[in-house]
């Protein structure tokens, strides 16, 4: 017995499960000790670490700043668009008789379909997935509030709808370069959520992006699994503060007419086309058009760059305005001076005459009036020297930006050295110029020898107080030129367009009889960096004018690169249209009654109305009706229903006379010949371009056209 007991083992497993599970206990007291007595654990902050399991802050966007023209009318605004939402967990339903999840997963995705423009299939795949909630993109984000309307009246369960904003230019395509546009990016966060921001990419809205965007602001709070804030728990909110409002020195109506105008240029195919009106005064840009251009809710973009001022080119004999200023301001200048026209020898290289032969000798004068190459050249030979031209050019705002509220402009070169350097500069040829320096160049002389700084912003509000922020103002420099120098050159300018006694002037083209323009044309090679193109189109054709000639209102340049017809017919028939329907707008020359105004119509629909009642209504909007027949009833009209007319524009009425004649077409231009005759399903024959001059009714009944740019307003 005493045997047996001694190979019996002693069992030890209870002490040491014992001894684990109590020295367990310890560790676990002491962390529990620890956590309760100090905030950090690990390097955590163990409050502020269970607090962000269940806190969640959002943004509290800031509204984007409107961008006005300078009647207070909207280029560029915010408008609502939202994102679908569909809640796919039973849990948001919970004790509600209604429910509040997505119940038939299937017909939700069939209704919605077709509205989202996405596969029934896709969406299916999105409501079965394990979430609490999902987004319906990419064909539920940015929908219109139409779209948003037509989603609640199919009453779906578990849809609804988060609220953002997206950019929207009510014009379209509209001073879309000076305007700009601005992107909608979206990113999604670590819940989800999609975050949306708006930035600037071109012109104004890139410019003052910062300003239009605002500071947007935060909100945090306690939320439960389910994403529902937590009652009666704290929450932070920080305010948006909304963007800024711009308010530019575009007159849209002034800008309509322009962009109309542009409609004619592209029809002659032109590589690039601008024409921007200034207000001579004051420097403020009252339109601005350029080809190519965009829609910016498109985004249709071609080009990035804003051809009024990132565009430094060649502008020809626009130039010889300003050497001549500068040889006549010296006191050296005689007009009466003879020079041999058709070529000059500089050294080994010949300067040419547009005309290549010349119009035998002529006076110095003269030679501004043909435009004359050679001539130009006499003068920084005999009168000025290159330092006296180059002085010239540096003060009247030549080779330096204006410093216009738009982004990357170029300032353009004025780098001539040599004698053949000297004498290409003073006629437009081995210098470049902007647009906006032809326009504050001829400030000078709208102003009595003062320039003028263009400006195309009139003013910025922060909308959150009212507060200017800035405010566009006339700047106006020294006397740079004497008075009497602005008398001579205006005088050659009006001899340029309307000195009917001379048929070798340059700018008849641009006679508008009656409104008193004065200008000068331009035609320039196009350099490269192996010379010149030589093309028999291969030149940009400008114009810069002004009027009226004594105290100038207005001043307008137009330029068109490479147009079809290897002329400046384009910028001529534009730029007529265009002063007329401003000088009319502004009343300028005081020739319409004082209670006449231009207004913005929309066209009724004039279907089977009285003709006489109609033809009343149009004319006392100053509307030129064109009735067609003499019927009783209205039985077509051009343009449609809806569209948007300026009073003195056409509006076409057909009546139920089958046996109408056609008004006169006498001045009628190429495009409102074509509406017409589309109108009224007549065959037709246009031959030329500009304005009908003359019209034949062939054996078929065809109307056979002649146009004319020579055609004179009586």
């Amino acid at each position: 017995m005493r045997d047996k007991k001694k190979n019996v083992k002693k069992w030890n497993a209870p002490a040491y499960f014992f001894r684990v599970v109590f020295i367990s206990f310890l560790i676990i007291f002491a962390q529990l000790t620890y956590i309760s007595m100090f905030p950090n654990l690990y390097g955590y902050n163990m409050d502020e670490f269970a607090k962000a399991r269940n806190t969640y802050s959002t943004k509290l966007y800031a509204k984007r700043g409107t961008i006005f023209d300078n009647e207070g009318n909207t280029l560029a605004l915010n408008v609502a668009s939202y994102t679908v939402i569909a809640y796919l967990s039973e849990t948001r339903t919970g004790k509600s008789s209604t429910p509040l999840h997505v119940v038939d997963k299937q017909l939700t995705a069939k209704k919605l379909s077709p509205i989202l423009n996405m596969s029934e299939e896709y969406i299916l795949s999105l409501l079965n997935k394990n979430a609490y909630q999902v987004e319906l993109g990419p064909g539920g984000r940015g929908i219109t509030e139409l779209v948003k309307e037509q989603i609640e009246e199919l009453n779906l369960p578990g849809i609804d709808f988060k609220e953002t904003f997206k950019r929207y230019y009510p014009n379209g395509d509209f001073a879309s370069y000076v305007i700009g546009y601005a992107r909608q990016y979206e990113e999604n966060d670590s819940d989800g959520y999609t975050n949306t921001s708006i930035v600037g990419e071109l012109g104004i809205e890139s410019k003052y992006n910062k300003l239009l965007t605002g500071t947007n602001g935060k909100l945090t709070f306690q939320r439960d699994r389910y994403g529902y804030k937590i009652p009666d728990t704290k929450e932070d909110r920080i305010e948006a503060i909304d963007g800024s409002d711009v308010y530019l020195t575009i007159d849209s109506n002034i800008q309509r007419f322009v962009e109309s105008a542009m409609q004619n240029i592209k029809g002659y195919e032109p590589t690039w086309a601008n024409i921007t009106l200034m207000n001579a005064k004051t420097g403020e840009i009252l339109a601005t058009s350029s080809l190519p251009s965009f829609d910016p809710n498109l985004r249709n973009v071609s080009n990035y760059q804003n051809p009024i001022v990132t565009y430094s080119f060649e502008p020809g004999s626009t130039m010889k305005t300003f050497s001549y200023m500068c040889a006549i301001d010296s006191g050296k200048y005689n007009g009466n001076t003879l020079v041999n026209t058709g070529s000059l020898m500089i050294g080994d290289d010949e300067v040419r005459d547009w005309n290549r032969t010349g119009w035998g000798s002529i006076s110095l004068d003269k030679g501004f009036v043909y435009s004359s190459n050679v001539a130009a050249t006499t003068i920084v030979q005999n009168v000025i020297n290159k330092s006296e031209l180059r002085d010239c050019y540096e003060k009247y705002g030549f080779g330096k930006i204006t410093n216009i509220e738009l982004s990357h402009e170029a300032a353009g070169n004025l780098n001539f050295t040599y004698p053949i350097e000297v004498a290409t500069a003073s006629f437009g040829q081995g210098i470049t110029t902007t647009v906006l320096q032809q326009l504050q160049g001829l400030s000078i002389i709208a102003n009595d020898g003062k320039m003028i700084k263009p400006h195309i912003v009139s003013k910025i509000i922060d909308t959150n107080n009212n507060e200017i922020l800035y405010e566009g103002t006339i700047q106006k420099s020294d006397q740079l030129v004497k008075k009497s120098t602005v008398e001579y050159i205006k005088n050659l300018l009006d001899q340029v367009v309307n000195d009917t006694s001379d048929w070798n002037r340059s700018g008849q083209q641009f006679m508008i009889p009656g409104y008193d323009i004065i200008g000068k044309t331009g035609t320039a090679q196009i350099g490269t960096n192996n010379g010149y193109l030589q093309g028999w189109n291969d030149y940009i054709y400008s114009f810069a004018g002004m009027y009226p000639k004594n105290d100038p209102e207005i001043i307008i340049y137009a330029a068109v690169k490479q147009p079809n017809d290897g002329s400046n017919n384009s910028i001529a028939n534009a730029f007529k249209e265009i002063v007329i329907n401003t000088t009319k707008y502004l009343n300028i020359f005081d020739i319409f009654d004082n209670n006449s105004s231009v207004e913005n119509i929309v066209l009724k629909s004039y279907k089977n109305k009285e003709t006489n009642k109609v033809e009343e209504e149009l004319k006392s909007k100053n509307i030129d009706v064109i009735k067609i027949g003499n019927g009783n009833k209205i039985i077509k009209q051009y343009p449609k229903s809806g569209s948007e007319v300026l009073s003195y524009q056409k509006v076409m009425l057909v009546t139920n006379d089958t046996n109408y004649e056609l008004p006169s077409l006498y001045g009628w231009s190429k495009q409102d010949c074509k509406n017409l005759f589309k109108l009224i399903n007549r065959n037709y024959i246009i031959e030329g371009n500009g304005y009908v001059t003359s019209y034949e009714i062939l054996e078929d009944g065809t109307v056979k056209l002649l146009l004319n740019n020579k055609w004179e307003i009586g």
